[in-house]
């Protein structure tokens, strides 16, 4: 159960207005309820959510007949939680931390994964390890507690790594920058860019790139939402996936204005790097989501990882995950980029 850093917990209420809602073919009159939901995030408003807030600014969810409320939070925050209590509708989770439902019995099923490719990353000085991910066994690497249990597993594993060389990562960048043989963990979108800005150019390794198959961006909700509530769900993850669409395919300026008015940290040129990095890497439109649309997600995947989760002791084998995903309501080829 990830999250990027310390921060303080906001909750911004987005409510939906405009024309926009005209164009819906007269479906939903303003005349009639729009349907609630709310959407939890786990951390500060960001690029890396930038379909959403482009579906909010844009109108697209009030012409799905949806009123979306977006809650942010740091990492003190168990967003799984809040999905259990019923205090939010849809989560921003990843394959890792839903294969946990399974093994804790808890209800939860995912019905779409944004992001393809995970975004984590290894960052090393240059130079240090020759530049490779073999060849940082035995160097000092900053590492979350959350992360120890998925892709640290799968790194001693691969590469031989060892628990002795992990050091707690507390999300500062200030270890990694006082010494040269520091590695660390981070985001592709986000923690290059702040250590370029002070004065350091690492090295970065997309762990996806190396066989680390995990989704990210999984909009999760619970099994009653979509047993009671499909068409709100399929509304909801069609909105959505034209928000990505649109952000990652068109004009931007909607939902960066939103991101910027919700988190004031979040400048032009932080946004233009993070952007600039999903299109590069394709962490969105790659992957299954070029042919299937964007949220695509496939059993075989999700077998896979479960699989490789299994092979590395990250995760016990014989769960039952089929139950942990659906896919009735993406691989439509709707927000094909």
């Amino acid at each position: 159960m990830t999250t990027r850093g310390v921060s303080r917990r906001r909750t911004a209420r987005l409510l939906l207005g405009g024309a926009a809602a005209t164009s819906f073919a007269g479906r939903w009159s303003r005349a009639q309820t729009l349907d609630k939901l709310t959407y939890q995030t786990g951390w500060r408003a960001q690029p890396q959510q930038g379909g959403v807030y482009q579906a909010i600014a844009t109108g697209l969810y009030r012409q799905h007949g949806l009123e979306v409320e977006v809650r942010h939070a740091g990492p003190q925050a168990d967003i799984n939680t809040l999905l259990l209590a019923g205090r939010a509708d849809f989560i921003d989770s990843n394959l890792f931390s839903a294969l946990n439902y399974a093994r804790e019995n808890l209800p939860g099923v995912a019905v779409g994964a944004i992001f393809q490719k995970d975004e984590r990353v290894l960052l090393a000085h240059a130079g240090v390890g020759n530049d490779s991910l073999p060849a940082l066994k035995g160097k000092p690497i900053l590492v979350s507690t959350a992360g120890r249990q998925s892709f640290w597993q799968w790194l001693k594993a691969k590469y031989g790594y060892t628990d002795e060389q992990a050091r707690p990562y507390t999300f500062s960048l200030a270890p990694f920058l006082a010494d040269r043989n520091m590695c660390m963990q981070g985001f592709v979108t986000t923690e290059p860019f702040a250590l370029r800005a002070a004065g350091v150019d690492p090295v970065t390794f997309l762990l996806a790139d190396h066989g680390f198959d995990n989704y990210q961006g999984l909009m999760m909700c619970s099994p009653r939402l979509v047993a009671e509530k499909a068409d709100v769900v399929q509304r909801f993850v069609d909105a959505t996936v034209k928000g990505w669409a649109s952000y990652l395919g068109g004009d931007l300026a909607p939902a960066n204005a939103l991101i910027k008015r919700d988190n004031p940290e979040m400048t032009d040129d932080k946004i233009a790097y993070s952007i600039a990095t999903m299109r590069r890497y394709k962490l969105v439109e790659g992957g299954d989501a070029s042919r299937l649309g964007v949220g695509a997600m496939t059993a075989e995947r999700w077998q896979s990882f479960y699989k490789d989760m299994v092979e590395v002791g990250a995760l016990p084998a014989g769960l039952g995950i089929d139950r942990l995903f659906t896919l009735q309501f993406v691989n439509k080829r709707v927000g094909l980029l």
